[in-house]
């Protein structure tokens, strides 16, 4: 599950490239991606419009059908892997169930800055993906390509999982 603060720019952007990545892979049919809020402010509403133009430029899907939600304890309890898109989102969501199935969405981009979990609280600020809500259109390109970026890499770290769950 991907997590960002009102659940219609980042996080639906992050939920449609993975899912578009895990049906390369050939693992579509063994993953679920789904993606939530930590605000419910944008209750119901869909992908913003500029997010969908972007990915739509990009070939993916546009999220037809999206409708934002507010992310739940059962949800963060529930999911195997829990990406917040920001060091904000990540402390919300350990608030709700720990630090077990929480990790930086951006961890996974093998060009980002390293956090080691010892300096986490001091530097988890440095794997954010800016909200692009308030920005232009190359505020959404920025943000597709932070997303793309570590999208191979939560990718190959769900296939070497379900490969030692089967093991």
């Amino acid at each position: 599950m991907t997590v960002c603060t009102g659940n219609i720019c980042r996080s639906p952007m992050a939920e449609i490239v993975l899912r578009d990545r895990f049906e390369a892979a050939g693992l579509g049919g063994r993953v679920v991606v789904d993606s939530t809020g930590i605000s419910s402010e944008e209750h119901g509403n869909p992908v913003d419009r500029r997010a969908r133009r972007v990915l739509a430029e990009h070939g993916y899907d546009t999220g037809e059908g999206h409708h934002a939600r507010q992310v739940r304890p059962s949800d963060v309890v529930s999911r195997d892997l829990v990406l917040p898109m920001t060091s904000v989102h990540a402390r919300a969501l350990r608030r709700l169930h720990g630090d077990g199935n929480v990790r930086m969405y951006r961890s996974f981009d093998p060009a980002a800055p390293v956090v080691t979990p010892e300096r986490a609280d001091r530097d988890e600020h440095l794997l954010d993906i800016d909200d692009p809500w308030y920005g232009g259109m190359q505020d959404f390109e920025d943000c597709l390509a932070q997303v793309e970026a570590a999208a191979d890499g939560v990718v190959e770290f769900v296939r070497e999982e379900l490969a030692r769950r089967q093991a």
